[in-house]
């Protein structure tokens, strides 16, 4: 049989008899695929190391005739290590995987894998706050659903006024002027950035980014609540 080869990222791991592991993986080529790992809770098992989550492997698998295909080797290519050193950011990491195994299909776009890697990276990098990374994710996940919320023009269509601040309204999916809104020009703008910043680095580097982003974050959260 033919073996396939791809990156890698873990999204899932479910133990399966007494030494095996049934594991959903996100890749740029394939898609979603899940594999069994034949003897991976085997001590010394040669496939272990590379399907630890928070990592980008380069693994080789047979087709199986049903969705479950066999994993023949995994080697790790980035290991996201320093995710482990904070309880927060390792609650965040199980969270973005999660999130992205629900929202994807198997025939899922290979912006999916882009998107967790960078954020990944983003969350690797002490020196990047959370609430960065976070709102980044949202952000971009967002985008990438097709529900980017309007940030250009209010509930009416008109321009988004300066000096004024805003509430927002879900229905219409833009901010709309209330004198005593949630939102300013400042968290606007930067909300606009994280739509549009490549990576959690380059959106950390804005003055207060970690305020602004816990500003936002509950915001973006609720619109992927709410579309997703």
């Amino acid at each position: 049989m033919q073996q396939l080869k791809s990156k890698a990222i873990v999204l899932s791991r479910t133990n399966f008899g007494e030494a095996d592991r049934i594991i959903t993986i996100i890749t740029p080529n394939a898609g979603k695929l899940r594999l069994m790992a034949r003897g991976v809770r085997v001590l010394k098992s040669k496939l272990a190391g590379g399907i630890e989550l928070f990592s980008i492997s380069d693994i080789s698998y047979i087709r199986g005739r049903s969705e479950l295909h066999t994993l023949t080797s995994a080697r790790l290519e980035s290991n996201f290590a320093q995710i482990l050193t904070d309880i927060e950011r390792v609650q965040f990491g199980y969270e973005l995987l999660k999130i992205i195994n629900h929202v994807t299909e198997d025939e899922t776009e290979p912006a999916y894998f882009e998107l967790i890697a960078v954020t990944l990276t983003g969350l690797n990098d002490l020196d990047v706050p959370l609430s960065a990374t976070r709102l980044w994710f949202y952000c971009h996940l967002l985008a990438l659903s097709g529900h980017q919320p309007n940030l250009s023009g209010d509930s009416s269509g008109q321009a988004l006024a300066q000096g004024q601040n805003f509430n927002f309204d879900l229905s219409s999916m833009s901010f709309y002027a209330r004198a005593d809104g949630s939102y300013g020009p400042e968290q606007i703008k930067f909300l606009r950035l994280a739509f549009s910043t490549t990576s959690p680095k380059v959106l950390s580097r804005v003055l207060q980014a970690d305020a602004l982003s816990q500003q936002l974050i509950g915001l973006v959260k609720l619109l992927y609540e709410h579309q997703l």
